[in-house]
């Protein structure tokens, strides 16, 4: 046990929880909390009762209930992305569920496929969260476990459905589809995660046909399931086409052929529940160890209430919000060592633990000016030569504009905040808690940025920048163009058009829209925040935590 805590002073809260304002803000986040908890009861529903009733009567377990049955108990599962597909023609989540639990001891990442929604065929949902499995396990040097039950690709993206002609076959679900000629990328991943010694488990518990096949060809450890699991190429019906042969499941790919006859399975199992303990008894096996350093420092819960931070952000994200607010409710014992309190004051630095894990933080306190982007710099420079991670707070417009701020250099300044950044290989969280405009997002660790994790509030609001700015600027536009043709400004059609607008960029921005489309890891209630954190922070430490090498710290 760690005695020793960091030593900071703690954080004074400039919250007063018996205002107006916090009740009206509190109400505000509660009621968009109770909106994603339905529908993440409409993503656990899968394709619904009918389909969860066949299951059962096959003797098969749902998605969910396989994967608890596989990790510790009473251990934590962090779902990732699990509202994809949100306003889309596609079941919510996508089809299926992607997450990091413990098994055995053990951290993993976990893929399966939910045989409710379209026989677990993979949709564009689906695809992009099986290739973020790949990628956590990756980054983060921990096993990749699959649970594999998939018809293969959602053929209806590639025929001339009404679905694509409306869409001009370049969209289906709301989902940017790839040419064939682009796909495959999948098995590119597994080999990677093989060749760098990352274990790869997969368990089948139904058929995994056609390109699917090769998820088992290409994962270390295999256990099938008697008279469950399928695996082959083509199936009867394609095989009868091809050449002419009659065959059935269970001679061309079933479990007690592949195990008994091609090798494939390394593991029989009589059925789902003993897969599962297999599936634990291989990850026992596997002899892994952390290559990252265990926490260091004394954990502590935060001395201010993390119950606030429902209160904190405002509906309108016009509103400052200190942002000490949130590291003192999320951080151990609420102490924060300050980096440059005194400069660049609308970014705030400084120095935490969590979960006894040490930590440097930046978070927003207003839009981004020289010299906070400067101070930015140094700071993240300072982590990587201390081997330290970094959590980016987001709550910004932007950077700075006007005159006298590109006089001072805001473009250099940013530019060198955003290379810092990249430079950076201490591994990145960040969390969106208000807004992410523009290029503050890149400048804060955005998700182009390689960031090991990146979750948001369900107050975040993500965009080129906000929906009041970009009708201005399109209104100012129109009425240069009016008078440069001599032609009279039509105020009226004006305000119309900036009403559409702003109503279209600010339904566009809202978190759920961001997590549908996947470009986070998943909205998080703000009081799961410091949990959440503490799963990645120890999860990153399966690999090595070094900053980057190569040049020291410079005064820029």
């Amino acid at each position: 046990m760690h005695t020793a805590p960091l030593l900071a002073p703690a954080l004074r809260s400039t919250l007063d929880p018996r205002t107006p304002e916090f009740s009206e803000n509190r109400a505000a986040m509660l009621e968009k909390i109770a909106e994603i908890d339905r529908l993440l009861d409409q993503a656990e529903a899968g394709g619904g009762p009918a389909h969860h009733a066949r299951l059962a009567v096959r003797g098969k377990l749902p998605v969910r209930e396989r994967i608890a049955l596989a990790l510790d108990p009473d251990s934590p599962f962090l779902e990732i992305s699990p509202l994809a597909a949100y306003n889309s023609s596609y079941t919510i989540g996508g089809g299926a569920v992607c997450g990091i639990g413990v098994i055995a001891g053990t951290e993993c990442v976990i893929f399966a496929n939910d045989p409710t929604v379209l026989g677990g065929a993979l949709t564009p949902y689906a695809s992009k969260k099986w290739m973020r499995a790949l990628e956590i396990a990756r980054d983060n040097r921990i096993p990749y476990v699959s649970f594999v039950e998939s018809a293969g690709a959602d053929l209806r993206v590639n025929v001339d459905s009404d679905e694509d002609k409306k869409s001009g076959g370049r969209v289906a679900g709301g989902a940017r589809i790839d040419h064939f000629a682009q796909t495959g990328r999948f098995f590119y991943e597994m080999i990677e995660l093989s060749k760098l010694r990352i274990p790869t488990i997969c368990v089948v518990f139904g058929s995994s046909t056609a390109g699917g096949a090769y998820q088992p060809g290409m994962s270390d450890y295999n256990i099938v399931i008697r008279e469950q699991s399928k695996i082959f190429l083509a199936g009867p019906p394609l095989v009868k086409m091809a050449t002419g042969e009659d065959s059935d499941d269970e001679t061309l790919g079933g479990a007690q052929m592949h195990a008994e006859k091609s090798g494939l399975g390394e593991y029989f199992a009589e059925d789902e529940r003993d897969a599962l303990r297999l599936c634990r008894e291989v990850i026992s096996h596997l002899n892994w160890r952390k290559a990252g350093p265990p926490p260091s420092l004394r954990a502590d819960e935060p001395l201010l209430d993390p119950e606030e931070l429902l209160g904190i952000l405002s509906p309108d994200l016009r509103r400052p919000v200190e942002i000490r607010d949130v590291i003192g409710r999320i951080v151990d014992g609420s102490r924060f060592a300050e980096f440059k309190p005194r400069y660049g004051p609308t970014l705030v630095c400084g120095f935490a633990s969590l979960h006894g894990y040490p930590l440097g933080i930046l978070g927003n306190n207003g839009v981004l000016t020289p010299e906070s982007a400067e101070k930015a710099a140094h700071f993240i420079q300072l982590a990587n030569q201390i081997d330290v991670p970094l959590l980016f707070l987001q709550n910004l417009t932007g950077f700075v504009v006007g005159r006298d701020f590109e006089q001072a250099g805001i473009i250099k300044k940013g530019s060198q905040m955003i290379n810092a950044v990249t430079n950076s290989t201490v591994p990145h969280l960040t969390v969106i808690i208000g807004a992410s405009y523009g290029a503050g997002t890149y400048a804060m660790s955005g998700r182009a940025f390689n960031n090991r994790f990146t979750f948001i509030w369900p107050s975040a609001k993500i965009a080129v920048m906000g929906g009041k700015q970009i009708a201005g600027v399109m209104s100012i536009v129109r009425r240069g163009q009016a008078a440069r043709k001599g032609e009279p400004f039509d105020e009226e059609s004006d305000a119309v058009i900036r009403a559409a607008v702003e109503a279209k960029q600010e339904r566009g921005s809202i978190a759920l829209e961001a997590t549908g489309a996947i470009s986070d890891d998943g909205i998080l209630d703000p009081r799961d925040t410091r949990t959440a954190l503490a799963i990645c922070l120890s999860v990153v430490r399966n690999r090595p935590v070094a900053g980057a090498a190569g040049y020291g710290v410079f005064r820029l």
